[in-house]
Protein backbone atom coordinates (compact mmCIF):
# COMPACT_ATOMS: atom_id res chain seq x y z
CA UNK A 1 0.00 0.00 0.00
CA UNK A 2 1.35 3.53 -1.06
CA UNK A 3 1.35 5.54 2.47
CA UNK A 4 1.67 9.23 2.17
CA UNK A 5 0.18 10.72 5.39
CA UNK A 6 1.56 14.23 4.80
CA UNK A 7 -0.30 14.85 1.37
CA UNK A 8 -2.69 17.47 1.63
CA UNK A 9 -6.19 17.16 -0.73
CA UNK A 10 -5.39 21.20 -1.18
CA UNK A 11 -2.05 20.69 -2.91
CA UNK A 12 -1.73 20.72 -6.85
CA UNK A 13 -0.98 17.54 -9.17
CA UNK A 14 -0.02 16.70 -12.10
CA UNK A 15 -2.09 14.77 -14.38
CA UNK A 16 -0.60 14.36 -17.90
CA UNK A 17 0.12 17.58 -19.27
CA UNK A 18 -2.62 19.03 -16.81
CA UNK A 19 -1.90 21.03 -13.65
CA UNK A 20 -4.79 21.09 -11.07
CA UNK A 21 -4.65 23.39 -8.32
CA UNK A 22 -5.76 20.42 -5.53
CA UNK A 23 -6.80 16.83 -5.62
CA UNK A 24 -10.59 17.47 -5.95
CA UNK A 25 -12.69 16.40 -8.69
CA UNK A 26 -16.29 16.63 -9.35
CA UNK A 27 -17.18 13.32 -10.48
CA UNK A 28 -19.81 12.71 -13.74
CA UNK A 29 -22.88 12.94 -12.79
CA UNK A 30 -26.25 12.91 -15.13
CA UNK A 31 -27.68 16.60 -14.55
CA UNK A 32 -30.43 16.13 -16.73
CA UNK A 33 -29.78 19.84 -18.59
CA UNK A 34 -29.50 18.95 -21.84
CA UNK A 35 -32.89 19.51 -23.03
CA UNK A 36 -31.88 20.38 -26.78
CA UNK A 37 -28.93 18.09 -27.04
CA UNK A 38 -26.58 20.56 -26.08
CA UNK A 39 -25.61 22.40 -22.64
CA UNK A 40 -27.96 24.68 -21.05
CA UNK A 41 -26.88 27.79 -19.38
CA UNK A 42 -28.44 25.80 -16.36
CA UNK A 43 -25.65 23.09 -17.08
CA UNK A 44 -22.69 26.15 -17.63
CA UNK A 45 -24.27 27.85 -14.35
CA UNK A 46 -23.87 24.14 -12.44
CA UNK A 47 -20.35 23.75 -13.58
CA UNK A 48 -19.44 27.23 -12.97
CA UNK A 49 -20.57 27.05 -9.55
CA UNK A 50 -18.62 23.95 -8.86
CA UNK A 51 -15.42 25.34 -9.56
CA UNK A 52 -15.85 28.59 -8.10
CA UNK A 53 -16.92 26.45 -5.00
CA UNK A 54 -12.88 25.31 -5.12
CA UNK A 55 -13.66 22.17 -7.52
CA UNK A 56 -10.41 21.66 -9.67
CA UNK A 57 -11.79 19.58 -12.17
CA UNK A 58 -15.47 19.33 -13.03
CA UNK A 59 -16.43 16.62 -15.34
CA UNK A 60 -19.62 17.07 -17.80
CA UNK A 61 -21.18 13.91 -17.57
CA UNK A 62 -22.30 11.40 -20.81
CA UNK A 63 -21.26 13.34 -23.73
CA UNK A 64 -22.37 10.59 -26.38
CA UNK A 65 -19.26 10.36 -28.92
CA UNK A 66 -22.10 10.01 -32.10
CA UNK A 67 -25.36 9.67 -32.38
CA UNK A 68 -25.78 6.16 -32.10
CA UNK A 69 -24.16 6.62 -29.05
CA UNK A 70 -26.13 8.18 -26.71
CA UNK A 71 -28.47 6.81 -24.07
CA UNK A 72 -30.92 9.17 -23.37
CA UNK A 73 -33.03 11.36 -26.06
CA UNK A 74 -31.47 14.60 -25.52
CA UNK A 75 -28.22 13.50 -24.32
CA UNK A 76 -25.19 15.95 -24.70
CA UNK A 77 -23.21 14.84 -28.61
CA UNK A 78 -19.99 16.16 -29.06
CA UNK A 79 -20.35 16.79 -32.60
CA UNK A 80 -19.53 20.77 -33.99
CA UNK A 81 -22.63 22.24 -34.17
CA UNK A 82 -22.90 21.99 -30.30
CA UNK A 83 -19.22 23.67 -29.83
CA UNK A 84 -20.62 27.15 -29.26
CA UNK A 85 -22.33 25.71 -26.34
CA UNK A 86 -19.98 23.60 -24.90
CA UNK A 87 -17.12 26.59 -25.49
CA UNK A 88 -19.24 28.53 -23.49
CA UNK A 89 -19.67 26.05 -20.36
CA UNK A 90 -15.67 25.78 -20.43
CA UNK A 91 -15.47 29.32 -20.75
CA UNK A 92 -18.01 29.81 -17.75
CA UNK A 93 -15.42 27.28 -15.73
CA UNK A 94 -12.39 28.76 -16.82
CA UNK A 95 -13.09 32.57 -15.12
CA UNK A 96 -14.06 30.80 -12.14
CA UNK A 97 -10.13 29.38 -12.19
CA UNK A 98 -11.14 25.45 -12.85
CA UNK A 99 -10.58 23.24 -15.16
CA UNK A 100 -13.34 21.61 -17.03
CA UNK A 101 -13.67 17.91 -18.30
CA UNK A 102 -15.99 15.88 -21.18
CA UNK A 103 -16.52 12.78 -20.08
CA UNK A 104 -16.78 10.67 -23.43
CA UNK A 105 -18.94 8.08 -23.94
CA UNK A 106 -20.77 5.31 -26.30
CA UNK A 107 -23.93 3.38 -24.65
CA UNK A 108 -23.52 0.40 -26.79
CA UNK A 109 -26.50 -1.83 -26.04
CA UNK A 110 -27.36 0.19 -22.97
CA UNK A 111 -29.54 2.56 -24.81
CA UNK A 112 -33.12 4.15 -25.31
CA UNK A 113 -32.49 5.14 -28.68
CA UNK A 114 -34.45 3.77 -31.33
CA UNK A 115 -33.53 5.55 -34.15
CA UNK A 116 -30.08 4.32 -35.41
CA UNK A 117 -27.80 3.88 -38.26
CA UNK A 118 -27.54 -0.03 -38.04
CA UNK A 119 -30.71 -2.64 -37.27
CA UNK A 120 -29.81 -3.08 -33.84
CA UNK A 121 -28.09 -1.17 -30.96
CA UNK A 122 -24.13 -2.51 -31.04
CA UNK A 123 -22.42 -4.46 -28.48
CA UNK A 124 -19.77 -6.74 -27.58
CA UNK A 125 -21.93 -9.42 -28.06
CA UNK A 126 -25.18 -10.06 -29.89
CA UNK A 127 -28.10 -12.06 -28.86
CA UNK A 128 -31.11 -11.09 -26.34
CA UNK A 129 -30.43 -7.61 -25.12
CA UNK A 130 -31.97 -7.26 -21.95
CA UNK A 131 -31.52 -3.18 -21.44
CA UNK A 132 -34.42 -3.77 -24.65
CA UNK A 133 -36.90 -5.02 -22.49
CA UNK A 134 -37.37 -1.49 -21.21
CA UNK A 135 -37.22 -0.07 -25.14
CA UNK A 136 -38.59 -2.74 -27.22
CA UNK A 137 -35.12 -3.19 -29.04
CA UNK A 138 -35.05 -6.75 -27.64
CA UNK A 139 -31.73 -7.87 -29.97
CA UNK A 140 -28.43 -6.47 -29.91
CA UNK A 141 -25.90 -6.66 -32.54
CA UNK A 142 -22.24 -7.86 -32.39
CA UNK A 143 -19.41 -5.27 -33.54
CA UNK A 144 -17.66 -6.23 -36.37
CA UNK A 145 -14.10 -4.83 -37.56
CA UNK A 146 -15.54 -2.41 -39.32
CA UNK A 147 -18.25 -1.20 -36.56
CA UNK A 148 -14.99 -0.96 -34.01
CA UNK A 149 -12.51 1.06 -36.36
CA UNK A 150 -15.81 3.50 -36.69
CA UNK A 151 -16.32 3.96 -32.84
CA UNK A 152 -12.48 4.35 -32.30
CA UNK A 153 -12.81 7.54 -34.90
CA UNK A 154 -15.44 8.35 -33.05
CA UNK A 155 -14.27 8.78 -30.00
CA UNK A 156 -11.27 10.30 -31.06
CA UNK A 157 -12.96 13.13 -32.90
CA UNK A 158 -14.92 13.52 -29.81
CA UNK A 159 -11.51 14.58 -27.74
CA UNK A 160 -10.70 16.74 -30.79
CA UNK A 161 -13.64 18.47 -30.56
CA UNK A 162 -13.53 18.85 -26.91
CA UNK A 163 -9.55 20.17 -27.32
CA UNK A 164 -11.58 22.93 -29.63
CA UNK A 165 -14.32 23.37 -26.88
CA UNK A 166 -11.89 24.32 -24.01
CA UNK A 167 -11.81 21.30 -22.66
CA UNK A 168 -8.79 20.34 -20.28
CA UNK A 169 -9.28 16.95 -20.45
CA UNK A 170 -11.60 14.06 -21.32
CA UNK A 171 -12.71 10.79 -19.20
CA UNK A 172 -13.09 7.79 -21.41
CA UNK A 173 -16.09 5.71 -20.02
CA UNK A 174 -15.30 2.20 -19.62
CA UNK A 175 -17.30 1.48 -16.61
CA UNK A 176 -20.96 1.24 -15.76
CA UNK A 177 -22.25 -1.30 -18.66
CA UNK A 178 -22.00 1.25 -21.05
CA UNK A 179 -20.33 0.00 -24.68
CA UNK A 180 -16.47 0.21 -23.55
CA UNK A 181 -17.51 -2.08 -20.21
CA UNK A 182 -19.51 -4.10 -22.35
CA UNK A 183 -16.35 -5.50 -24.00
CA UNK A 184 -14.68 -5.63 -20.61
CA UNK A 185 -17.37 -7.73 -18.43
CA UNK A 186 -17.70 -11.26 -18.59
CA UNK A 187 -21.34 -10.84 -18.37
CA UNK A 188 -22.04 -8.70 -21.79
CA UNK A 189 -18.69 -10.36 -23.91
CA UNK A 190 -19.18 -13.57 -24.83
CA UNK A 191 -17.09 -13.55 -28.17
CA UNK A 192 -14.92 -16.30 -29.70
CA UNK A 193 -12.56 -14.21 -31.25
CA UNK A 194 -9.58 -11.89 -30.43
CA UNK A 195 -11.44 -9.43 -28.65
CA UNK A 196 -13.50 -11.67 -26.32
CA UNK A 197 -12.69 -15.04 -23.76
CA UNK A 198 -9.04 -13.77 -21.42
CA UNK A 199 -9.64 -10.53 -19.41
CA UNK A 200 -6.18 -9.27 -21.66
CA UNK A 201 -8.71 -10.30 -24.66
CA UNK A 202 -11.33 -7.88 -23.31
CA UNK A 203 -9.66 -5.40 -22.97
CA UNK A 204 -7.90 -5.54 -26.38
CA UNK A 205 -11.22 -2.98 -27.76
CA UNK A 206 -11.00 -0.52 -24.95
CA UNK A 207 -7.36 -0.16 -25.33
CA UNK A 208 -7.66 0.74 -28.61
CA UNK A 209 -9.72 3.32 -27.88
CA UNK A 210 -7.71 4.72 -25.58
CA UNK A 211 -4.26 4.79 -27.98
CA UNK A 212 -6.46 6.35 -30.35
CA UNK A 213 -7.77 9.28 -27.68
CA UNK A 214 -4.41 9.41 -26.39
CA UNK A 215 -2.97 10.19 -29.76
CA UNK A 216 -5.58 12.86 -30.84
CA UNK A 217 -5.21 14.63 -28.04
CA UNK A 218 -2.75 13.03 -25.36
CA UNK A 219 -0.05 16.26 -25.67
CA UNK A 220 -2.68 18.59 -25.02
CA UNK A 221 -5.03 17.56 -22.82
CA UNK A 222 -5.31 14.85 -19.65
CA UNK A 223 -6.53 11.66 -21.07
CA UNK A 224 -8.79 10.24 -18.22
CA UNK A 225 -11.11 6.43 -18.07
CA UNK A 226 -13.05 5.68 -15.73
CA UNK A 227 -13.82 1.99 -15.05
CA UNK A 228 -15.58 -0.10 -12.57
CA UNK A 229 -13.40 -1.92 -10.64
CA UNK A 230 -15.50 -4.39 -9.54
CA UNK A 231 -18.98 -5.02 -10.89
CA UNK A 232 -20.40 -6.31 -7.87
CA UNK A 233 -22.42 -9.02 -9.54
CA UNK A 234 -21.61 -12.60 -9.69
CA UNK A 235 -19.95 -13.97 -12.49
CA UNK A 236 -18.84 -10.10 -13.43
CA UNK A 237 -15.39 -8.62 -12.76
CA UNK A 238 -13.96 -9.01 -9.02
CA UNK A 239 -11.52 -6.15 -7.36
CA UNK A 240 -8.54 -8.74 -8.44
CA UNK A 241 -9.85 -8.30 -12.12
CA UNK A 242 -9.96 -4.43 -11.68
CA UNK A 243 -6.03 -4.46 -10.57
CA UNK A 244 -5.12 -6.20 -13.90
CA UNK A 245 -7.72 -3.93 -15.74
CA UNK A 246 -5.61 -0.93 -14.08
CA UNK A 247 -2.41 -2.62 -15.12
CA UNK A 248 -3.58 -2.72 -18.87
CA UNK A 249 -4.55 0.78 -19.09
CA UNK A 250 -1.45 2.20 -17.20
CA UNK A 251 0.30 0.23 -19.95
CA UNK A 252 -1.53 1.92 -22.38
CA UNK A 253 -0.49 5.59 -20.97
CA UNK A 254 -3.68 6.91 -19.54
CA UNK A 255 -2.74 9.65 -17.48
CA UNK A 256 -5.72 8.88 -14.68
CA UNK A 257 -8.22 6.04 -13.45
CA UNK A 258 -11.00 7.51 -11.69
CA UNK A 259 -12.21 4.13 -9.55
CA UNK A 260 -16.35 3.60 -9.88
CA UNK A 261 -17.66 0.47 -9.46
CA UNK A 262 -20.73 -1.51 -10.35
CA UNK A 263 -23.31 -1.55 -13.50
CA UNK A 264 -26.28 0.39 -14.46
CA UNK A 265 -28.46 -2.89 -14.91
CA UNK A 266 -27.11 -5.19 -12.32
CA UNK A 267 -25.81 -3.74 -9.53
CA UNK A 268 -26.75 -0.14 -8.80
CA UNK A 269 -25.99 -0.29 -5.40
CA UNK A 270 -22.53 -1.26 -5.97
CA UNK A 271 -21.73 2.00 -7.74
CA UNK A 272 -23.66 4.10 -5.14
CA UNK A 273 -22.30 2.35 -2.03
CA UNK A 274 -26.55 2.43 -0.94
CA UNK A 275 -30.17 1.47 -1.91
CA UNK A 276 -32.75 3.87 -3.49
CA UNK A 277 -35.18 5.42 -1.68
CA UNK A 278 -39.15 4.04 -3.02
CA UNK A 279 -39.79 7.91 -3.73
CA UNK A 280 -36.96 7.66 -6.71
CA UNK A 281 -38.61 4.10 -8.03
CA UNK A 282 -42.26 5.23 -8.49
CA UNK A 283 -42.71 8.94 -9.18
CA UNK A 284 -41.14 8.97 -12.44
CA UNK A 285 -43.74 10.83 -15.13
CA UNK A 286 -41.19 8.52 -17.60
CA UNK A 287 -42.33 5.46 -17.44
CA UNK A 288 -39.78 3.48 -19.14
CA UNK A 289 -37.66 4.88 -16.52
CA UNK A 290 -40.13 4.17 -13.66
CA UNK A 291 -39.90 0.64 -15.15
CA UNK A 292 -36.15 0.69 -14.72
CA UNK A 293 -36.27 1.81 -11.48
CA UNK A 294 -38.52 -0.55 -10.21
CA UNK A 295 -36.86 -3.47 -12.36
CA UNK A 296 -33.54 -2.53 -10.20
CA UNK A 297 -35.57 -2.16 -6.57
CA UNK A 298 -36.38 -5.76 -7.17
CA UNK A 299 -33.05 -7.09 -8.27
CA UNK A 300 -31.14 -5.03 -5.84
CA UNK A 301 -30.65 -6.02 -1.89
CA UNK A 302 -31.24 -3.13 0.97
CA UNK A 303 -27.34 -1.47 1.36
CA UNK A 304 -26.74 0.98 4.21
CA UNK A 305 -24.39 4.03 2.94
CA UNK A 306 -21.28 3.68 5.19
CA UNK A 307 -18.56 6.26 3.97
CA UNK A 308 -15.25 5.12 2.09
CA UNK A 309 -17.49 1.97 1.19
CA UNK A 310 -15.10 1.15 -2.63
CA UNK A 311 -11.95 1.45 -0.48
CA UNK A 312 -11.53 -1.91 0.48
CA UNK A 313 -11.29 -2.44 -3.66
CA UNK A 314 -9.74 0.54 -4.74
CA UNK A 315 -6.58 -0.41 -1.99
CA UNK A 316 -6.41 -3.40 -4.45
CA UNK A 317 -6.01 -1.28 -7.27
CA UNK A 318 -3.79 1.58 -6.10
CA UNK A 319 -1.01 -1.56 -4.75
CA UNK A 320 -1.06 -2.69 -8.10
CA UNK A 321 -0.26 0.31 -10.45
CA UNK A 322 2.29 3.73 -9.46
CA UNK A 323 -0.22 5.60 -12.24
CA UNK A 324 -2.33 8.49 -10.46
CA UNK A 325 -5.58 7.63 -9.25
CA UNK A 326 -9.02 9.31 -8.13
CA UNK A 327 -10.81 7.85 -5.37
CA UNK A 328 -14.77 7.58 -5.74
CA UNK A 329 -17.12 6.38 -3.09
CA UNK A 330 -18.36 7.69 -0.59
CA UNK A 331 -15.94 10.40 1.09
CA UNK A 332 -18.18 13.23 2.34
CA UNK A 333 -15.70 14.63 5.47
CA UNK A 334 -12.52 15.66 5.63
CA UNK A 335 -11.62 12.92 8.24
CA UNK A 336 -12.29 10.27 4.78
CA UNK A 337 -10.71 12.34 2.32
CA UNK A 338 -7.06 12.43 4.38
CA UNK A 339 -7.15 8.85 4.72
CA UNK A 340 -7.70 8.63 0.97
CA UNK A 341 -5.02 10.79 0.49
CA UNK A 342 -3.22 9.13 3.31
CA UNK A 343 -2.89 5.48 1.63
CA UNK A 344 -1.96 7.17 -1.70
CA UNK A 345 -4.64 7.82 -3.66
CA UNK A 346 -3.80 11.03 -5.96
CA UNK A 347 -7.22 12.61 -6.31
CA UNK A 348 -10.66 12.06 -4.52
CA UNK A 349 -13.55 12.52 -6.95
CA UNK A 350 -17.57 13.43 -5.19
CA UNK A 351 -20.49 13.42 -7.16
CA UNK A 352 -23.32 13.63 -4.22
CA UNK A 353 -21.30 15.01 -1.62
CA UNK A 354 -20.87 18.46 -4.53
CA UNK A 355 -24.56 18.49 -5.79
CA UNK A 356 -25.60 18.99 -1.82
CA UNK A 357 -22.64 21.71 -1.82
CA UNK A 358 -21.10 22.91 -4.62
CA UNK A 359 -19.06 25.05 -1.98
CA UNK A 360 -18.14 21.90 -0.15
CA UNK A 361 -14.56 22.26 -1.14
CA UNK A 362 -13.98 26.06 -0.45
CA UNK A 363 -15.45 25.12 3.35
CA UNK A 364 -12.81 22.49 4.09
CA UNK A 365 -10.33 24.55 3.26
CA UNK A 366 -11.25 27.07 4.97
CA UNK A 367 -12.23 25.00 8.01
CA UNK A 368 -15.79 26.26 7.73
CA UNK A 369 -16.86 22.74 7.84
CA UNK A 370 -15.56 19.06 7.72
CA UNK A 371 -18.66 17.16 7.21
CA UNK A 372 -20.59 17.31 4.41
CA UNK A 373 -25.04 17.76 4.60
CA UNK A 374 -25.12 14.95 1.82
CA UNK A 375 -27.19 12.14 3.52
CA UNK A 376 -26.58 9.85 0.70
CA UNK A 377 -29.89 9.37 0.12
CA UNK A 378 -29.84 9.35 -3.79
CA UNK A 379 -32.96 11.07 -4.33
CA UNK A 380 -30.76 13.67 -6.75
CA UNK A 381 -30.56 10.91 -8.94
CA UNK A 382 -34.63 11.49 -9.64
CA UNK A 383 -33.99 15.22 -9.28
CA UNK A 384 -32.55 15.23 -12.76
CA UNK A 385 -35.70 14.19 -14.61
CA UNK A 386 -37.48 17.49 -12.93
CA UNK A 387 -37.35 21.09 -15.53
CA UNK A 388 -34.79 21.64 -13.56
CA UNK A 389 -32.49 19.00 -13.20
CA UNK A 390 -30.58 17.74 -10.71
CA UNK A 391 -30.57 19.52 -7.30
CA UNK A 392 -30.10 18.07 -3.88
CA UNK A 393 -33.49 17.54 -1.89
CA UNK A 394 -32.05 19.94 0.83
CA UNK A 395 -31.37 22.70 -1.40
CA UNK A 396 -33.32 24.78 -4.24
CA UNK A 397 -34.37 22.74 -7.30
CA UNK A 398 -32.97 23.65 -10.75
CA UNK A 399 -33.92 26.85 -12.46
CA UNK A 400 -36.20 25.21 -15.25
CA UNK A 401 -36.20 28.25 -17.15
CA UNK A 402 -31.87 28.92 -17.65
CA UNK A 403 -32.15 24.56 -18.28
CA UNK A 404 -34.33 25.36 -20.84
CA UNK A 405 -31.74 27.68 -23.00
CA UNK A 406 -29.02 26.84 -24.82
CA UNK A 407 -25.85 27.76 -23.06
CA UNK A 408 -24.87 30.17 -26.16
CA UNK A 409 -27.88 31.62 -26.29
Amino acid sequence: MHQNPDRSPFSPVNIGPLTLKNRFIKAATNEGMSAQGVPSRQLAKLHAGLASGGVALTTVAYCAVSRDGRTLPNQLILERDSLPHFKALTDAVHREGGKASAQITHGGCFTFIRERSTPRPLSASGGFNKIGMMSGMFLKQAMNEADMEQVVRDFAQGARLAREAGFDAVEIHMGHGYLLSQFISPLYNKRRDQYGGSLENRLRFPRRVLRAVLDAVGQDLAVVCKYSITEGVRAGNSAEDGAQIARMLEQEGAHLLVLSAGMNAESITTMFGSSFPKENRVQQKNPVIALAMALQRRMDPVVEFRELYLLEHARKVRAAVKMPLAYLGGAKSLASIEQVMAEGFDLVAMGRVLIAEPDYVNKLASGASRNSICTACNRCVAMMYTPGGTSCVLGQPGDAQLNSQRAAG
